[in-house]
């Protein structure tokens, strides 16, 4: 009789779940309390523990759609590309789904993924107990994943305790609950598949993952990854779609490094060593003593920085940067991205054919930094207007100089980026300043030129 109570209860909670609804009713509750205690296993301590923390993350956004000028008249795969050539485009509302987790109920302050609300022009934010808030961005960063939102005339929060994932074990029992498919609160349970696992994709190079085989669907992303007690240890971020049994997530102790400078300035600042370098070919390995061209080849050393208070010098090859074999100056730069400032970064040098480790600590790459260097770098310095950033001036004998560039010309891109502000040629520097070439379109009397400008 128990056993079938049980199981009707469980079939209700499923249809409950699959319907869209969210809140678990009183009397199931009580039903659920009258469980025999042996079955409150850790696991089930640990979900009642943290469960009314997370939450379900629901968002607009304008997205551009092409239509064919014939409707719905060919579905053929050809026919779909050529009339999305020669459709018209017109401006839908997208609706999309993701998790989060409350890290700060008095602040009421929830985690979660930047790609979960990237482009969102509304956010709104659905708890366990059925209430629901819209949410304000506070701040978001694409090369960590994670964004920081706040709720609107929210009280009464629930919070996730946080740990450390500085000891976390191969092998130690995971939880990861979040919103798959909009299905609402699901538990799934795993272990600890690995540590310090990279990811590369096509936006750049991820550093420092939880690997785990703790299911993580579509819809789980900036959901909580629990230990056995109930704390925050991870964020979920991605699957790995030519494998099952394959997720990861964003160790806590690299989320609150970032939050920490989300809460202060809405971004996390770029950082940087304090070294300039180029691509190794195989010429120079060669001479060098190395087997293959991997690498990156310094080339100089600044001043004041991390690197000059290190020992570094012109001529070492940055081979491994905190255990990532570092394959260019591009891979570098993808790599430093992963960290915040005052971290610990460990290098792994060839001076004079030999294999040496140097610590160093991040610094952030200061916009008055990148405008400085920009400007000694690329040779031209810019200034913001109406139109978008005008060339002020060209150093004579620099790249700039040699590509032939003139004040009055227009940046209008930069490594494709848009150039509307003056953040954002910043932001090309920061991303391209170890470039050995770096793409732009040039406006000059009207016209728009796509150069090459070779450092």
């Amino acid at each position: 009789m128990k056993s079938r109570l049980l199981s009707g209860i469980l079939a209700a909670l499923l249809l409950c779940s699959a319907t869209g609804a969210h809140a678990i009713s009183s009397e199931d509750y009580a039903c659920l309390e009258n469980a025999r205690s042996e079955r409150i296993t850790p696991v089930v301590r640990a979900v009642r523990k943290v469960a009314p923390a997370v939450v379900n993350i629901t968002t607009q956004r304008m997205v551009e759609r092409t239509v064919s000028p014939f409707g719905e008249l060919f579905h053929d795969e050809f026919f779909r590309e050529f009339m999305g050539r020669n459709g018209v485009p017109q401006r839908q509302m997208q609706q999309s789904l993701g998790s989060g987790v409350i890290i700060d109920g008095k602040q009421q302050l929830v985690l979660t993924n930047a790609h979960v609300i990237e482009g969102a022009t509304s956010i709104q934010v659905l708890l366990q107990d059925g209430r629901s808030f819209d949410a304000d961005l506070v701040g978001s960063d694409p090369d960590f994943d994670l964004a920081v939102l706040r709720l609107k005339d929210a009280v009464d929060l629930p919070e996730a305790p946080m740990a450390t994932s500085c000891d976390i074990m191969p092998g130690e029992t995971v939880i990861a609950i979040g919103n798959p498919f909009g299905f609402g609160h699901t538990v799934t349970t795993g272990v600890v598949s690995a540590l310090n696992r990279s990811i590369k994709t096509e936006q750049g190079v991820f550093t420092d993952f939880i690997q785990t085989d703790a299911a993580i669907n579509p819809g789980n992303s900036g959901g909580p990854l629990l230990n056995i007690e109930g704390q925050l240890i991870g964020v979920n971020t991605a699957i790995f779609a030519k494998a099952e049994g394959i997720g990861f997530a964003i160790p806590i102790d690299k989320a609150k490094r970032a939050v920490a400078e989300l809460l202060d300035s809405g971004s996390v600042s770029p950082i940087w060593l304090g070294v300039a370098g180029q691509d190794l070919d195989q010429r120079t390995a060669s001479w060098l003593g190395m087997k293959s061209a991997h690498g990156m080849l310094i080339t100089e050393v600044y001043d004041k920085t991390p690197a000059k208070s290190a020992g570094l010098r012109p001529g070492d090859v940055v081979l491994s940067l905190n255990g990532e074999a570092v394959e260019d100056n591009d891979h570098y730069l993808q790599l430093l991205r992963n960290h915040t400032q005052g971290e610990r970064i460990r290098l792994e040098l060839l001076r004079n054919g030999k294999s040496v480790q140097q610590d160093l600590r991040a610094v952030a790459f200061s916009p008055d930094l990148a405008r400085q260097l920009a400007e000694a770098r690329w040779g031209f310095a810019v200034e913001a207007e109406k139109n978008g950033l005008t060339v002020r001036s060209v150093r004579p004998g620099s790249p700039a100089a040699q590509l032939g560039m003139q004040p009055g010309d227009v940046i209008i891109k930069i490594g494709g980026l848009h150039m509307e502000n003056f953040g954002n040629y910043l932001y090309a520097f920061t991303k391209h300043r170890l470039d050995a070439t770096v793409l732009m379109l040039v406006g000059r009397g009207g016209r728009g030129y796509y150069v090459r400008m070779k450092m």
